[in-house]
C-alpha cells in the first residue's frame, strides 16, 4: 500500500488510533478553511514586482536587492518567485537568503513556480511535478510556508474534464510530498482550467490533502463581476495576493477597490499575509512603496 492510499484510507480500513489516544483523520476534499480569532494581516510583495529588474537584458538587480527593499518598505515579508533564482542554484544560496531576511526581520512569506499538470503520462509529466516537489524542498530550508502554483490547461485533444483529473492527481501527489516537509501548496486563479470561478472550485473541491488550499489573485478573474468571483473563492484561501487594477468583461481596466478586497477577506476570516503583485507600467520602486501604504490603509 503506498503512502497516499495509507493516508487515505488508513482510518475507515482499520479503525486504529495513534499512540496517546487521537485519531487519525483521514484527507478529505478541501472544506473552507478553518479559522479562528478575528482576521488578521501581515503584508508581503512578491519578487514577480521586480520581473523586468530581476531578469531579462535589462536585469540590474538580485533577490538580494529586492529583499533589502522589501526591509526599507516596512513590509513583514517577501515572496520570492522561483523564476529569479540562479539556474545552478545550491543549498548554501538559499540558507543565504534565509539568514539575509531573518537579520532584517522578515519572513520569506512564500514562493511560487510555473508549472503545469495538464500534460499526460510521460516525461513532461515528470518533470512538471520534480518541479514541484523540487520546490517544496527548497522552501522547507527557507522557510516559506506556502508555494503558488497553477494546474495547467487542457492540452490539444484533451478535453476539460481529463485535464482536470490530470491536474487533480498531480496536485494531490505533490500535496502528499509537501505534507511531508510542512509546505503547503496554493492553487492560483490563473487561466486554463482555473479562469472561471465555477472550473476553479469544481477542482479545489475535488483534491485531497490536508496540505492545500487557494492562492486568491484579485486581479485574474475577468468575469462581469470579479468582486463576487473572487467572494466564493476568498473561504479557501492560504494566500492573497492583491493587483492593483481590474478587468472586468466587458469593461475597461480600472484600480482595484482594496477596501471592497480588504472587506471580503475579512469577512471570510483571513489570516494571514496579504501579498502585492505589482504588475502596472511604473517604476516598481518608486510605485509599490505607495501602493503598499495604500494597501495597509485599506486592510487596517
Amino acid at each position: 500500500m503506498n503512502a497516499m492510499t495509507t493516508r487515505r484510507k488508513f482510518l475507515t480500513a482499520a479503525g486504529a488510533t495513534l499512540a496517546g489516544g487521537s485519531f487519525l483523520r483521514p484527507a478529505t476534499a478541501i472544506e473552507p478553511i478553518p479559522r479562528s480569532g478575528e482576521a488578521k494581516f501581515k503584508f508581503s510583495l512578491a519578487a514577480y514586482s521586480y520581473r523586468e529588474l530581476l531578469s531579462g537584458k535589462n536585469a540590474t538587480l538580485t533577490l538580494a536587492d529586492f529583499i533589502d527593499d522589501c526591509a526599507k518598505m516596512g513590509l513583514e515579508g517577501a515572496e520570492l518567485t522561483s523564476y529569479y533564482f540562479p539556474p545552478d542554484l545550491t543549498a548554501e544560496y538559499l540558507r543565504g537568503l534565509k539568514r539575509q531576511t531573518f537579520r532584517l526581520g522578515l519572513d520569506i512569506s512564500g514562493t511560487a513556480v510555473g508549472n503545469d499538470f495538464c500534460h499526460p503520462a510521460g516525461p513532461n509529466r515528470d518533470r512538471q511535478i520534480d518541479l514541484v516537489k523540487q520546490w517544496v524542498d527548497h522552501s522547507e530550508v527557507l522557510g516559506a510556508p506556502v508555494i503558488r502554483i497553477f494546474s495547467g490547461q487542457a492540452k490539444k485533444g484533451q478535453d476539460e474534464s481529463e485535464a482536470r483529473r490530470l491536474a487533480i492527481e498531480a496536485i494531490e501527489e505533490c500535496c502528499q510530498y509537501a505534507g511531508e516537509h510542512g509546505v503547503f501548496l496554493a492553487l492560483e486563479n490563473h487561466g486554463g482550467l482555473t479562469a472561471s470561478i465555477d472550473g476553479l472550485l469544481q477542482l479545489v473541491r475535488s483534491v485531497k490533502s490536508d496540505w492545500f488550499g487557494v492562492n486568491l489573485d484579485t486581479g485574474n478573474f475577468h468575469s462581469a463581476d470579479p468582486y463576487a468571483d473572487l467572494a466564493r473563492l476568498a473561504p479557501y484561501a492560504v494566500n492573497v495576493q492583491v493587483k492593483v487594477s481590474m478587468h472586468p468583461a466587458g469593461g475597461p481596466k480600472e484600480p482595484a477597490d482594496l477596501k471592497r478586497l480588504a472587506k471580503m477577506v475579512r469577512d471570510a476570516g483571513y489570516r494571514g499575509y496579504i501579498v502585492l503583485e505589482f504588475e502596472e507600467r511604473e517604476d516598481p520602486r518608486q510605485a509599490c512603496p505607495r501602493y503598499i501604504d495604500q494597501m495597509r490603509e485599506a486592510f487596517a
